[in-house]
């Protein structure tokens, strides 16, 4: 019933808010549409759109990711539309707007090598940069992810997320993302509003994203709006471009990690296009030869996307994605071989997504609606790789809907979803107190998210998100809340909310090689839960000088984690823990001419608190709190770069602050007494006796790349790219795991030198 109430008193005030906006909207006017480049028609976020009547009133506002400019409640009569963008040559009209009228104009601008004097209109959209961060948000471009160092000649998203402060990689191994002190499965990630399960590929340099289908990426630290729910920690929401549709282009390149190739164009020239990205690593035939050291890592991604503009206010997109990878990682103590090679184990997962997004403009009312619906599925699994002891599985059905209705100086942005999700798994006894389970879930729920602008200066976005589970008879209320404040060249900006996780991932952290993750709801019967609390300066100090301070504090709550004891098994129970995260950072930017530099540096401290009866014997403590393994409390990142005579020199330096892990007191035999046993004979299996969960830390992480690229023009069309580069340049042996039971050490990647060939028809 209070659900009900809840759920009645949301729609009834959205109704009210809409039927009061009426009368105004009757006396006004609104002028709406997508801005696209003239060359390619691809989506230009960003742009500057600006009306500016002859009394000098101006009314304006930026387009989004997909492009799209909406200005409402501006009063009747004559209007100077211009519309700029950086590197694009300036629109300009003369429109007449009538009372009442919901105008459609689609923009096409024509690029320019000129520098532009714009008519800047604060807007919702920040633009992108490395100190660009507005309570938690930072929006990544391809421009921005190409100045990272990598082994590729083509750039990743991943590569540039690793030098974000905040963000804790497991390592050149693994693919798994630590944001804020949250855990990798914690973090929701999208692309094109499909749920992506894994996205990082086995190696740590590689994503599910290469930059050349990506048109952005917003990355939410914590503190995001009632659009996103499910996960605990962060998103990752990223936006695929769209093909080019006025001629064909492609790419193709060579590296000693992967291969790739790139497609697109136009199906029918101007209205449909479609874009193709094949990339398939070739390490143990390429890297693994320059180190003269086996590398047994194997990936791959296939992406494709058509899309279509259906007229003047309808554009529709289909999206696919297909990911695999293997690895070897990690040494399993109970299947060592007899001789001196140890038997490996091997994790493998693959991720399949399809799904389909139309957005629509009604002809009469001042609406943006987004309609989504897609399919996900994950398989994961780890051991021998002739006979894997555990295995996963989860298929998720989605369906979504998001609107905005542009009242002036307020936005309601709200929306509706639906989604039905199979779990699967056969865990091999990996947790003693969760079985091998098939369930369903079904998940439903609604959010509104009104967005006021005040004095045009100050944006007021309070919300909630209420989610249901009619399968757990589970009901959430989330509220949310964020705040920008605008003053002259500094920006303050806070975020709030309350975020559960019903569905889970469970991994083993007791085993830094293990990446093995079980999808399945809350299994000790109480959700996970966070409160997160954010505040941020920014400033652009003078031209071409960003800095920006950002603090947050995360209270966790009915966490799932393994449980320790000093007495260690090959399998644990899983067991509740709270926890807290807390931490900042600070960021600077520099662009001038041809040079660019970033530096950053990031603190945080997370905490769990877990009530371990069995470890009360060791340490007398009912309760004990320790730092979960990705505790990175120091993180340093400086970038820079410099382009001359056509040659473009990138450097990066990262550094990180030791990670925990376990420190043992000594080793004994066990003897397992279920039949019965003669312990004088019976020789038992060796242990190793911990101490309290991560008392020690690893040596400090630190690592140097470089790489220098340039571009030949061979055709007017055609070019050729030449990179050469060295990852980990002063060859630091960096620890990624040590195995207690048999003293083998694995590093991280040693330096390796790196080049690559890109042929590119525009």
């Amino acid at each position: 019933m209070r659900h009900a109430i809840r759920w009645g008193a949301a729609l009834t005030g959205l109704m009210l808010w809409l039927a009061l906006g009426g009368t105004a909207r009757a006396q006004t006017a609104t002028l709406r549409g997508f801005v696209t480049s003239a060359s390619d028609g691809q989506p230009l976020p960003g742009v500057n759109v600006a009306l500016r009547d002859e009394e000098g009133r101006l009314f304006g506002t930026a387009a989004d990711n997909d492009g799209f400019y909406a200005v409402s409640r501006v009063p009747p009569g004559a209007y100077r539309l211009r519309a700029t963008f950086i590197g694009f040559d300036a629109y300009e009209e003369t429109v007449t707007l009538e009372a009442g009228e919901i105008r459609t104009l689609n923009l096409a601008l024509k690029e320019t090598e000129a520098k532009l004097g714009e008519v800047v209109v604060e807007s919702a959209r920040e633009t992108a940069g490395a100190a660009n961060v507005t309570a938690g948000l930072q929006t990544i471009r391809p421009v921005d992810i190409d100045l990272v160092p990598a082994p590729d000649v083509s750039a990743d998203l991943v590569n540039y997320l690793t030098a974000m402060p905040g963000i804790v990689s497991q390592g050149d191994q693994g693919g798994q993302l630590f944001i804020r002190g949250g855990e990798p499965t914690q973090n929701l990630v999208l692309l094109d509003g499909m749920l992506v399960y894994q996205p990082f590929h086995v190696l740590g340099f590689f994503s599910s994203f290469p930059a050349g289908i990506i048109n952005s990426a917003d990355v939410y630290a914590g503190g995001y709006g009632g659009r996103y729910g499910g996960r605990l920690s962060s998103v990752i929401d990223v936006s695929a471009r769209t093909g080019n549709k006025q001629r064909w282009a492609g790419e193709v390149s060579a590296a000693p990690f992967v291969s790739s190739a790139l497609l697109e164009g136009p199906i029918v020239p101007g209205s449909v296009s479609v874009l193709l990205s094949a990339r398939q690593s070739v390490i143990e035939q390429g890297a693994a030869r320059l180190v003269d050291d086996p590398l047994p890592f194997s990936f791959g991604d296939f992406f494709g996307k058509i899309h279509a503009n259906l007229g003047t206010g309808a554009q529709l997109s289909i999206t696919g994605l297909h990911t695999d990878d293997e690895g070897r990682l990690g040494v399993d103590p109970l299947m060592a071989a007899p001789t001196d090679a140890p038997a490996e184990d091997v994790v493998t997962w693959a991720n399949d997504v399809l799904g389909a997004r139309l957005l629509f403009l009604p002809a009469n009312l001042p609406i943006f609606a987004e309609f989504l619906t897609s399919v996900s599925s994950l398989s994961n699994d780890f051991g021998p790789s002739d006979r894997p002891f555990r295995s996963t599985s989860v298929d998720r059905f989605n369906f979504s809907t998001n609107i905005t209705h542009y009242l002036g100086n307020t936005d309601v942005n709200w929306g509706l979803f639906l989604s039905a999700l199979t779990l699967g798994s056969d865990l091999g006894g990996q947790f003693q107190n969760l079985s091998t389970r098939d369930e369903s879930v079904t998940e439903a729920g609604f959010y509104i998210e009104p967005e006021v602008r005040i004095s045009g200066n100050l944006r007021v976005q309070p919300g909630v998100r209420i989610h249901s589970f009619p399968s757990k008879s589970r009901n959430f209320v989330e509220p949310r809340l964020r705040v920008v404040w605008n003053v002259g060249r500094h920006r303050f900006s806070g975020a709030a909310g309350l975020y559960h996780q019903e569905v889970t991932g469970l991994t083993d952290r007791r085993d830094a090689g293990d990446v093995f993750t079980v999808w399945a709801t809350a299994p000790l019967g109480q959700v996970p839960e966070a409160w997160h609390f954010i505040a941020g300066w920014h400033a652009n100090l003078v031209r071409g000088v960003n800095v920006s301070l950002e603090g947050f504090y995360k209270a966790l709550s009915n966490l799932v984690v393994p449980e320790w004891t000093a007495f260690p098994r090959f399998t644990t129970n899983l067991q509740q823990a709270d926890g807290t995260a807390v931490g900042g950072d600070v960021r600077l930017e520099v662009r001038g001419g041809p040079f660019f530099g970033v530096a950053s540096y990031g603190f945080s401290q997370v905490d769990y608190e877990a009530e371990i009866p069995s470890l009360e014997l060791l340490t007398g403590d009912a309760a004990i709190t320790y730092p979960p393994p990705h505790d990175r409390r120091h993180q340093v990142n400086v970038m820079a770069g410099v382009s001359h005579a056509g040659f473009n020199l990138n450097v990066r330096w990262q550094f990180g602050s030791g990670l925990p892990f376990n420190q043992s007191i000594g080793f004994d035999r066990f003897v397992l007494l279920d039949t019965l046993v003669q312990v004088t004979e019976a020789p038992g299996d060796e242990r190793v006796l911990y101490q309290r969960p991560y008392t020690g830390r690893l040596p400090a992480y630190h690592r140097l790349d470089v790489s220098l690229d340039r571009a030949f023009r061979l055709q007017p069309r055609v070019f050729l790219t030449a990179q050469v580069g060295v990852i980990n340049a002063y060859d630091r042996r960096n620890l990624f795991y040590f195995d207690l039971f048999t003293l083998r050490r694995i590093d991280q990647l040693p330096l390796i030198p790196s080049f690559g060939l890109k042929l590119e028809v525009r």
